[in-house]
Protein backbone atom coordinates (compact mmCIF):
# COMPACT_ATOMS: atom_id res chain seq x y z
CA UNK A 1 0.00 0.00 0.00
CA UNK A 2 1.66 3.63 -0.92
CA UNK A 3 -0.17 6.88 0.20
CA UNK A 4 0.94 10.40 -1.14
CA UNK A 5 1.55 13.24 1.14
CA UNK A 6 2.62 16.73 0.72
CA UNK A 7 5.00 18.46 2.88
CA UNK A 8 7.00 22.14 2.38
CA UNK A 9 7.00 22.63 -1.35
CA UNK A 10 7.40 19.09 -2.80
CA UNK A 11 5.46 16.08 -2.75
CA UNK A 12 7.21 12.65 -1.35
CA UNK A 13 6.05 9.04 -1.58
CA UNK A 14 5.48 7.65 1.67
CA UNK A 15 5.02 3.52 1.25
CA UNK A 16 3.23 1.27 4.40
CA UNK A 17 4.62 -2.11 3.87
CA UNK A 18 2.87 -4.83 5.98
CA UNK A 19 4.40 -7.89 7.00
CA UNK A 20 1.46 -10.12 6.15
CA UNK A 21 1.72 -9.03 2.37
CA UNK A 22 5.30 -9.74 2.22
CA UNK A 23 6.30 -13.24 1.32
CA UNK A 24 8.66 -15.23 3.00
CA UNK A 25 12.13 -16.18 1.69
CA UNK A 26 14.75 -18.36 2.76
CA UNK A 27 17.95 -17.27 4.15
CA UNK A 28 21.24 -17.12 2.07
CA UNK A 29 22.51 -19.97 4.35
CA UNK A 30 19.23 -21.80 4.68
CA UNK A 31 18.75 -21.79 8.40
CA UNK A 32 16.01 -19.52 8.43
CA UNK A 33 12.90 -17.28 7.16
CA UNK A 34 13.29 -13.98 5.86
CA UNK A 35 9.98 -11.39 5.14
CA UNK A 36 12.49 -8.39 2.89
CA UNK A 37 10.12 -5.70 3.59
CA UNK A 38 12.56 -3.08 1.76
CA UNK A 39 15.77 -3.13 -0.81
CA UNK A 40 16.88 -0.45 -2.26
CA UNK A 41 17.68 0.64 -4.60
CA UNK A 42 16.54 -3.00 -5.95
CA UNK A 43 16.89 -5.94 -4.57
CA UNK A 44 19.42 -7.27 -6.95
CA UNK A 45 21.64 -4.11 -6.28
CA UNK A 46 21.06 -3.42 -2.62
CA UNK A 47 22.36 -0.61 -0.11
CA UNK A 48 19.87 -0.82 2.14
CA UNK A 49 17.55 -3.81 3.29
CA UNK A 50 14.93 -3.52 6.08
CA UNK A 51 13.86 -7.23 6.78
CA UNK A 52 12.35 -9.38 9.15
CA UNK A 53 13.66 -12.93 10.34
CA UNK A 54 12.33 -15.82 12.12
CA UNK A 55 14.86 -17.57 13.97
CA UNK A 56 13.36 -21.53 14.68
CA UNK A 57 16.60 -23.52 15.01
CA UNK A 58 20.32 -22.61 16.40
CA UNK A 59 22.91 -22.29 13.86
CA UNK A 60 24.93 -19.84 12.68
CA UNK A 61 24.00 -16.26 10.76
CA UNK A 62 24.70 -15.47 6.68
CA UNK A 63 28.03 -13.91 6.20
CA UNK A 64 27.44 -10.43 4.63
CA UNK A 65 31.33 -8.69 3.78
CA UNK A 66 31.04 -4.96 3.30
CA UNK A 67 27.54 -4.47 5.28
CA UNK A 68 26.92 -2.71 8.55
CA UNK A 69 24.13 -4.98 10.25
CA UNK A 70 21.46 -3.73 13.09
CA UNK A 71 19.41 -6.46 14.90
CA UNK A 72 16.45 -6.19 17.56
CA UNK A 73 14.10 -9.01 18.87
CA UNK A 74 10.61 -8.24 18.38
CA UNK A 75 8.88 -11.65 19.66
CA UNK A 76 10.17 -14.49 21.46
CA UNK A 77 12.28 -14.96 24.36
CA UNK A 78 15.66 -13.94 22.33
CA UNK A 79 19.09 -14.91 21.36
CA UNK A 80 22.44 -15.50 22.35
CA UNK A 81 24.96 -14.43 19.45
CA UNK A 82 28.85 -16.08 19.33
CA UNK A 83 31.14 -13.70 17.96
CA UNK A 84 34.99 -14.24 17.74
CA UNK A 85 35.54 -11.83 20.77
CA UNK A 86 32.61 -12.97 22.80
CA UNK A 87 29.09 -13.78 23.34
CA UNK A 88 26.11 -11.43 23.37
CA UNK A 89 22.35 -12.19 24.59
CA UNK A 90 19.41 -10.05 22.55
CA UNK A 91 15.80 -9.88 24.48
CA UNK A 92 12.78 -8.02 23.98
CA UNK A 93 14.29 -5.59 26.79
CA UNK A 94 17.59 -4.70 24.39
CA UNK A 95 18.36 -2.25 22.17
CA UNK A 96 19.46 -3.03 18.62
CA UNK A 97 23.09 -4.28 18.20
CA UNK A 98 24.74 -3.14 15.75
CA UNK A 99 27.92 -5.20 14.56
CA UNK A 100 29.95 -5.68 11.20
CA UNK A 101 27.97 -8.43 8.71
CA UNK A 102 30.74 -10.36 8.00
CA UNK A 103 30.98 -11.50 11.37
CA UNK A 104 28.33 -13.82 10.71
CA UNK A 105 27.98 -15.04 14.57
CA UNK A 106 26.20 -18.33 15.70
CA UNK A 107 22.96 -17.61 16.91
CA UNK A 108 21.79 -19.74 20.05
CA UNK A 109 17.50 -19.46 20.77
CA UNK A 110 17.01 -18.77 24.43
CA UNK A 111 13.66 -20.58 24.84
CA UNK A 112 12.13 -21.10 21.21
CA UNK A 113 11.60 -19.48 18.11
CA UNK A 114 12.29 -15.94 18.00
CA UNK A 115 11.29 -12.88 15.57
CA UNK A 116 13.89 -9.95 14.81
CA UNK A 117 14.14 -6.84 12.70
CA UNK A 118 16.96 -6.38 10.61
CA UNK A 119 18.82 -2.95 9.09
CA UNK A 120 21.53 -3.70 6.79
CA UNK A 121 23.63 -0.85 5.40
CA UNK A 122 26.70 -0.45 3.48
CA UNK A 123 27.73 2.21 1.04
CA UNK A 124 26.21 5.13 3.57
CA UNK A 125 25.34 5.49 7.01
CA UNK A 126 22.52 3.54 8.49
CA UNK A 127 21.03 3.99 11.99
CA UNK A 128 18.02 2.22 14.14
CA UNK A 129 17.05 3.46 17.40
CA UNK A 130 14.17 2.52 19.93
CA UNK A 131 11.04 4.68 19.71
CA UNK A 132 9.71 6.85 22.85
CA UNK A 133 6.21 7.27 22.38
CA UNK A 134 5.48 10.92 21.51
CA UNK A 135 9.39 12.04 21.58
CA UNK A 136 10.54 13.58 18.65
CA UNK A 137 13.42 12.09 16.67
CA UNK A 138 15.65 14.81 15.05
CA UNK A 139 18.22 12.60 13.17
CA UNK A 140 18.50 13.99 9.63
CA UNK A 141 18.74 10.70 7.37
CA UNK A 142 18.27 11.14 3.48
CA UNK A 143 15.60 8.25 3.88
CA UNK A 144 13.87 7.18 7.24
CA UNK A 145 11.29 5.66 8.67
CA UNK A 146 9.19 3.73 11.13
CA UNK A 147 8.30 -0.20 12.31
CA UNK A 148 5.84 -0.44 14.24
CA UNK A 149 4.84 -3.97 16.28
CA UNK A 150 1.79 -1.80 17.82
CA UNK A 151 -0.59 0.08 16.21
CA UNK A 152 0.02 4.19 16.03
CA UNK A 153 0.37 7.13 14.19
CA UNK A 154 3.50 9.19 12.86
CA UNK A 155 3.60 12.69 12.66
CA UNK A 156 6.01 14.96 10.80
CA UNK A 157 5.01 19.12 10.34
CA UNK A 158 1.88 18.91 10.06
CA UNK A 159 0.88 15.59 8.51
CA UNK A 160 -0.76 12.43 10.45
CA UNK A 161 -0.12 8.80 8.90
CA UNK A 162 -1.71 5.85 10.79
CA UNK A 163 0.10 2.82 10.93
CA UNK A 164 -0.65 -0.39 12.06
CA UNK A 165 0.96 -3.27 13.53
CA UNK A 166 3.63 -5.20 12.20
CA UNK A 167 3.91 -2.39 9.21
CA UNK A 168 7.31 -0.16 7.98
CA UNK A 169 6.36 3.31 7.04
CA UNK A 170 8.88 4.71 4.67
CA UNK A 171 10.07 7.63 3.20
CA UNK A 172 12.67 7.94 0.23
CA UNK A 173 12.66 11.60 0.45
CA UNK A 174 14.29 13.93 2.96
CA UNK A 175 12.23 16.32 4.90
CA UNK A 176 13.37 19.29 7.74
CA UNK A 177 10.65 17.89 10.34
CA UNK A 178 10.66 16.68 13.83
CA UNK A 179 9.17 13.26 13.43
CA UNK A 180 7.03 11.55 16.34
CA UNK A 181 5.11 8.55 16.80
CA UNK A 182 2.90 7.76 19.20
CA UNK A 183 1.28 4.49 20.09
CA UNK A 184 -2.96 3.66 20.04
CA UNK A 185 -2.41 1.80 23.87
CA UNK A 186 0.39 2.53 26.26
CA UNK A 187 3.25 0.01 26.20
CA UNK A 188 5.81 -1.45 28.43
CA UNK A 189 8.32 -2.12 26.17
CA UNK A 190 9.74 -0.83 23.24
CA UNK A 191 7.16 -1.78 20.24
CA UNK A 192 8.27 0.62 17.35
CA UNK A 193 11.82 1.60 15.96
CA UNK A 194 13.12 4.24 13.81
CA UNK A 195 15.22 3.38 10.93
CA UNK A 196 17.52 5.97 8.78
CA UNK A 197 19.76 5.90 5.92
CA UNK A 198 22.00 8.18 4.16
CA UNK A 199 23.41 6.36 0.77
CA UNK A 200 27.67 7.37 0.12
CA UNK A 201 26.91 9.49 -2.73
Amino acid sequence: MVAKYRAATFDFVTQLIRAEDVALQPWRNGGGQTRELLAWPSAEQCNLRIALADIATDGPFSAYDGVERWIVVISGVGIKLTFSDGERELTRRDEPLRFDGADAPDCRLLDGPTRDLNLMVQGGRGAMRPVQSGVAWTETFAMRGVFTVAPGRKRGGSETCDVQAMTLLWSDVADDFAWTFEHDQPQSLTQAWWLGFTPAT
